[in-house]
C-alpha cells in the first residue's frame, strides 16, 4: 500500500484517539470513578465511528486502561474513585477501517504536588524530544537513547518490562521500541507506524503485576506517568496522528 493511503487512514484512526483523549480531560475531576470514564469512552469512540481497539484484546475487559498513581499501565477501570491530588493515565487504541493507532497521556485530578507536576512534565518533555528526532534511517536504539537519558538527567527511572512498538493493521506489531539503551540497530523507514510511549517512574523502575493478570503497579509504591502519541516515519520527520 502506497504510504500516503497508509497515512491517511492512519490519521483517521488517530484523530479519534486524540478526539476521545481531550474529550475525558474535560471529565476527569475529583470523584469521578475510573469505570465512568470508560463507559464514556466507549461511547465517544463508537460515536465517531471507531473500534475501541482494547475491549477484549487478549481478553482484557474495558475499552480503556484507567492507571491512577502508582498504577504504571493496563489498569481496569471500575469503582475506584479519582481524588483531588492524585494523577492518571489514560491510555486507548482504536481501529477504523482495518487500521490502528495508540495514545496516552497522564493528567492531574485537581492540584497536584509540584513533584507529581515535575513527574508528567518531564515524561512528556523525552516523548516530544523523541518525536522530534525521528525521520528515516535513525534506529530504534537511538529513540531509545534520547528517552532514557531525558528521564535519567531529571532524577526519574524509566520502566524497563514493558516499551513502544510497532502499529499499523495490527495494534502491536515490530518493532519494539524500548525506553532504555537495549542495542537495537533497526532503522526506520518511511511508511512505517510507531507508538512510541515512555513509562517514568519517580523512584526505580521496577514493576510488579498484580494477581488480574493486567494491573501493572510500581514495586515500591511511587507514582508513575505515561504519555504516547502513535507516528507515521517520513524522510525526514514523522506525521503524529494522535496530536490533534
Amino acid at each position: 500500500m502506497r504510504h500516503e493511503v497508509k497515512l491517511r487512514r492512519m490519521k483517521e484512526a488517530g484523530r479519534i484517539v486524540g478526539l476521545t483523549r481531550q474529550y475525558l480531560a474535560e471529565l476527569i475531576t475529583p470523584g469521578i470513578e475510573t469505570g465512568e470514564l470508560d463507559k464514556r469512552a466507549g461511547e465517544f469512540i463508537e460515536k465517531e465511528g471507531g473500534r475501541a481497539a482494547f475491549k477484549g484484546y487478549h481478553g482484557f475487559p474495558a475499552s480503556i486502561c484507567v492507571s491512577p498513581n502508582e498504577i504504571v499501565i493496563h489498569g481496569i477501570p471500575g469503582a475506584r474513585r479519582l481524588l483531588e491530588g492524585d494523577i492518571v493515565s489514560i491510555d486507548l487504541g482504536v481501529e477504523k477501517d482495518g487500521f490502528f493507532a495508540d495514545g496516552a497521556a497522564t493528567f492531574p485530578v485537581g492540584a497536584i504536588s509540584a513533584e507529581k507536576e515535575r513527574l508528567l512534565s518531564v515524561t512528556r518533555a523525552s516523548l516530544l524530544a523523541a518525536l522530534g528526532r525521528i525521520k528515516s534511517g535513525l534506529s530504534v536504539d537511538e529513540i531509545s537513547s534520547i528517552i532514557e537519558n531525558s528521564v535519567k538527567n531529571a532524577g526519574f527511572s524509566v520502566v524497563r518490562s514493558f516499551c513502544g512498538h510497532g502499529i499499523g493493521r495490527r495494534l502491536h506489531q515490530s518493532p519494539e521500541v524500548p525506553n532504555f539503551v537495549s542495542g537495537n540497530a533497526f532503522r526506520l523507514y518511511p511508511g512505517l507506524g510507531l507508538a512510541i510511549e515512555p513509562m517514568v517512574n519517580y523512584r526505580g523502575g521496577e514493576v510488579q503485576i498484580l494477581s488480574d493478570g493486567w494491573t501493572v503497579v510500581t514495586a515500591d509504591g511511587s507514582p508513575s506517568a505515561h504519555f504516547e502519541e502513535t507516528v507515521v516515519v517520513l524522510e525526514d520527520g514523522c506525521e503524529v496522528v494522535t496530536q490533534i
